[in-house]
């Protein structure tokens, strides 16, 4: 099928990413403009005609929240430019982490972007490694939830570890490891975190044998790195030959890169669907562009995509 009815766009925060996606896909990034007042209020528009188009809007939902803003702007314009569909590419779906009530009288944040994207005019999502799978389950459009895993898992065989052993930073990545552990022929540890606050680790302990193993932590984000610094150290005070950490989304906040560059981690691996903030020599990046052009083909050619949901 001929691919003249795709616009691919990009909201200000992804461009980088966008534009490796329009590469991959064979098209030009769609032409865009954000004109910011002096008061600090903004106005997306698209500079070229997207009637009929089925237009894919790429932007990551991290902070600031003006991102979120963007993204919804440019779906209302989208919209009232007769788009045939509006499909968003969000890499990062922020404020995933809030999809729950973890106590009283708080917001379930990743519900309320779901429903305002919805109401606003998406027709469908696409976006890769959820903090929480049920958030799929918020939308009542088509969502696309596909893994990093197809990258990631490639990449492990590449090391040809010998003595390869996976572990998760916490109990909620069980499953996670567990995929892996399956996937690459090999077993998994857990370490056990009580937290005292948000971001902060209290106490934590190792479930399995590490002892001569070269283990590889696996997680979906990076935040503070507290955590996963944590867990690196505790595999090499349990005897491990050697630790790296693997996670999809770098957010890499407070004094994260700080923490990863005095830690025992000989690399850190992680994707472009978050920009890094700065330079850090143990940290690899993984672009996710082809996967995501790869599913607009066959979005648009109405093929399976089922096949990039699971571990190869």
């Amino acid at each position: 099928m001929s691919n003249s009815h795709v616009s691919i766009f990009s909201g200000r925060s992804s461009r980088y990413l966008a534009e490796k996606i329009a590469k991959s896909y064979g098209k030009d990034l769609g032409k865009s403009l954000v004109t910011v007042f002096s008061d600090g209020e903004f106005q997306p528009s698209f500079e070229e005609s997207i009637r009929g188009k089925d237009v894919f809007l790429v932007q990551s939902t991290f902070p600031p929240a003006e991102n979120i803003l963007e993204l919804l702007m440019m779906v209302d314009a989208a919209r009232r430019a007769s788009a045939r569909k509006i499909i968003a590419i969000i890499p990062y779906y922020g404020y995933a982490r809030q999809d729950r009530k973890d106590k009283s009288r708080v917001s379930i944040a990743s519900k309320l972007i779901a429903n305002l994207l919805t109401s606003t005019g998406v027709d469908r999502l696409i976006t890769i490694d959820l903090h929480a799978d049920q958030i799929q389950g918020f939308f009542d459009i088509p969502v696309d939830h596909m893994f990093a895993s197809n990258l990631f898992v490639p990449y492990i065989r590449n090391l040809n570890l010998e003595n390869l052993m996976l572990a998760s930073p916490d109990t909620g990545g069980t499953r996670r490891a567990a995929a892996y552990a399956k996937a690459l022929n090999t077993g998994f540890a857990i370490c056990y975190k009580q937290r005292s606050k948000p971001n902060v680790v209290e106490q934590m302990q190792l479930i399995g044998d590490v002892k001569g193993k070269d283990v590889i932590l696996l997680d979906d984000i990076i935040d503070t790195a507290g955590t996963i610094t944590k867990a690196g150290e505790l595999i090499m005070e349990n005897g491990a030959n050697s630790v790296r950490a693997i996670a999809t989304h770098p957010i890499l906040s407070g004094g994260a890169y700080e923490k990863l560059a005095k830690s025992p981690f000989k690399e850190i691996v992680v994707t472009d669907t978050i920009p890094l903030k700065q330079d850090c020599d143990k940290i690899t990046v993984i672009s996710t562009a082809g996967l995501f052009a790869e599913v607009i083909k066959r979005v648009e050619n109405f093929e399976s995509i089922s096949s990039l949901f699971k571990i190869k």
